[in-house]
């Protein structure tokens, strides 16, 4: 089954009919609750196996932890640590598959220094593991698609990052991973998924889930955030990837079985580029955390922060204290001390971390050292943990987890699936010469280009074609072109100005102004496509200053409670519906909220 990969508020409307339609004669297979990294895997899995499936997101797609990762695709170099030999290969395999097969056009080499303060013993036990790590990389099958690591003396490593400090290393390792911007990834897999028959739709929430007459879980109840529709869908199995959400959507199922999450803050600063002087990034290891110094086309990203988070999940914000804690650890290292003029944008993400054991009720369940897969209740399948890089092995096993015995005649083909945009690619890169030439492009904004489209660089030659005004760049945001805006809506599923400047691009951090030069230009781009009138444009355009502006003042604030007081200041342009609790305990649908602090199950 095949059909077209755009998503589009038309598609989104069909696939919400589709699933109003199914029957509990006539179910679907696998309904995906969560549109993050590993949902959006999942619903790959699942109907690249022959299932009808469906995937729904009560925000945008990849609006939770799945944008606010440090966009890395890596083994792990700490699990050689715990000698946890077999992770290590895996999350490896995974990471050469995505470079080399699955999405070559969206995940890059990255290379990164590990600075030495000791001649002899620490090169080579430091050395040691490194090298273990590329061993572990090269016995995956298939050509190797990454440098071996080198040892760099004082001098080769001044050379590559001459804004190292002098007396901060004597020399150093480099070794290679991979970068990703992580909500491309996670929007590229659900129009993969819809390619082959997935009904996929955002701003879509789980308010309930329900049961049959045996009492096992046998679909749910949606809310349309759009309209205000509720409507009723019907699956065989149900998949719970809400990740820091685990908890409150499993007791939408009452009882009181399921994995226990705990959310994690991890906070980044984005810094321009000609700031550091550097070809390569760096690893620190700090108290709480790696601190990662990672090079991106136009700045650096360094982070992250490991920090307890007790507050609303919807909208994690940085600190002062947590802004003063990364540049703290960064200038140990660096020439030229950063500042806080320095930085033109930060983000704040939640890490999902299992807590041991599962709760009283659950049935069976398959635990890893990185992710657990298991059943609170018969027809529903719990998966949590895990990391970005191994996202496929866990839609893999919570697929197969959810069918049981069944999955051993069906199994998995997504190592064989490129996501869109790959097949092709090197036909496009020689087509590219030919398009920048036509329209007057640099070889900076066709590189970007192909890294964010791959072979789908097609469909926004042909919009240029029909409108050549597409093909100028922003005038407030030169690295995007016009283009680029039309494409989000008529193709990626955008549907407010938030969902492009945060997750279709990444303007919200990485301009100064978080983008708010070029929100006249952007709404107007997207009321053409998207059908609004003045009124609506309007509307969006204030929505998304309020926010700016709310996650801007959030980071004068020292701790956690004021910054989300001030944070929530600023309204959610499609609220969540507020869950209430249950008389037998667990959650129950209520009245939509009235704020942006109301909790409720969404994606990750």
């Amino acid at each position: 089954m095949s059909s077209s990969s755009r998503l589009t508020p038309q598609s989104r409307t069909s696939a919400l009919e589709a699933m109003r339609a199914s029957t509990a004669e006539e179910p679907l297979d696998v309904l995906v609750i969560g549109g993050g990294v590993t949902g959006a895997g999942t619903a790959l899995d699942s109907v690249t196996r022959g299932l009808t499936t469906a995937i729904v997101e009560a925000q945008d797609w990849a609006s939770g932890t799945s944008s606010r990762s440090s966009k890395l695709v890596h083994g792990g170099l700490r699990y050689l640590q715990m000698l946890d030999f077999h992770l290590v290969h895996e999350a490896l395999t995974e990471r050469d598959q995505l470079i080399s097969k699955l999405a070559p056009h969206l995940v890059r080499p990255v290379s990164f220094l590990y600075p030495l303060e000791h001649h002899v013993w620490e090169r080579a036990y430091v050395g040691a593991g490194i090298a273990l790590y590329d061993i572990l990389a090269s016995i995956t099958p298939g050509k190797r698609p990454l440098p071996l690591h080198q040892h760099l003396t004082r001098k080769g490593m001044n050379k590559l990052f001459p804004d190292l400090r002098h007396d901060a290393a004597v020399g150093a390792l480099r070794y290679w991973d991979a970068s990703v911007d992580d909500a491309r990834l996670v929007s590229t897999l659900v129009r993969t998924a819809a390619s082959h028959g997935a009904q996929a739709a955002s701003r879509t929430q789980v308010v309930d889930l329900t049961r049959n007459d045996t009492g096992r879980i046998a679909g749910a109840l949606l809310r349309d955030l759009e309209t205000g529709d509720e409507l009723r869908v019907h699956a065989r199995n149900v998949v719970n990837a809400t990740g820091v959400w685990t908890e409150e959507t499993e007791a939408l199922a009452g009882g009181t079985g399921g994995l226990r999450v705990q959310a994690s803050k991890g906070v980044h600063i984005v810094v321009p580029r000609e700031r550091i002087r550097g070809e390569a990034g760096l690893i620190l290891q700090t108290e709480k955390s790696v601190l990662f110094v990672i090079p991106w086309s136009r700045y650096w990203v360094i982070g992250t922060t490991d920090t307890p988070w007790k507050q609303e999940l919807q909208h994690p914000v940085a600190t002062s204290a947590d802004i003063d804690y990364v540049l703290e650890h960064a200038n140990a290292v660096l020439a030229q001390p950063l500042t806080r003029e320095d930085i033109i944008g930060t983000w704040a993400g939640l890490r999902p971390l299992l807590q041991p054991g599962t709760k009283e009720g659950t049935n069976s369940a398959k635990v890893s050292r990185e992710h657990t897969t298991a059943s609170p209740s018969p027809g529903l399948t719990v998966i949590a943990g895990g990391k970005l890089t191994t996202y496929r092995i866990m839609a893999e096993d919570a697929v197969d987890f959810a069918l049981g015995s069944a999955a051993q005649d069906n199994p998995s083909v997504t190592s064989n699936v490129p996501l869109v945009g790959a097949a092709n690619l090197e036909v496009e890169r020689n087509w590219s010469r030919t398009y920048a030439k036509t329209h007057g492009w640099s070889n900076f904004m066709v590189d970007h280009l192909l890294h964010r489209y791959g072979s789908l660089i097609t469909d926004i030659v042909e919009l240029c074609a029909e409108d050549a005004s597409l093909a100028s760049p922003l005038e407030h945001a030169h690295a995007y072109l016009r283009a680029e805006i039309v494409y989000a809506c008529s193709h990626e599923g955008a549907l407010h100005v938030e969902d492009v400047l945060l997750h279709r691009t990444r303007l919200n951090y990485e301009v100064a102004d978080r983008g708010l030069a070029a929100l006249e230009e952007i709404s107007t781009l997207m009321a053409g496509v998207l059908g609004w009138d003045e009124a609506t444009r309007q509307r969006e355009m204030e929505a998304y200053r309020d926010r700016a502006l709310a996650e801007e003042a959030a980071e004068n604030e020292t701790n956690d409670e004021a910054a989300e007081a001030v944070r929530l200041s600023a309204a959610d342009v499609a609220p969540l519906v507020k869950l209430e609790a249950r008389p037998g305990g667990g959650l129950k649908p209520g009245s939509p909220a009235d704020s942006a602090g109301a909790a409720g199950p969404v994606g990750t």
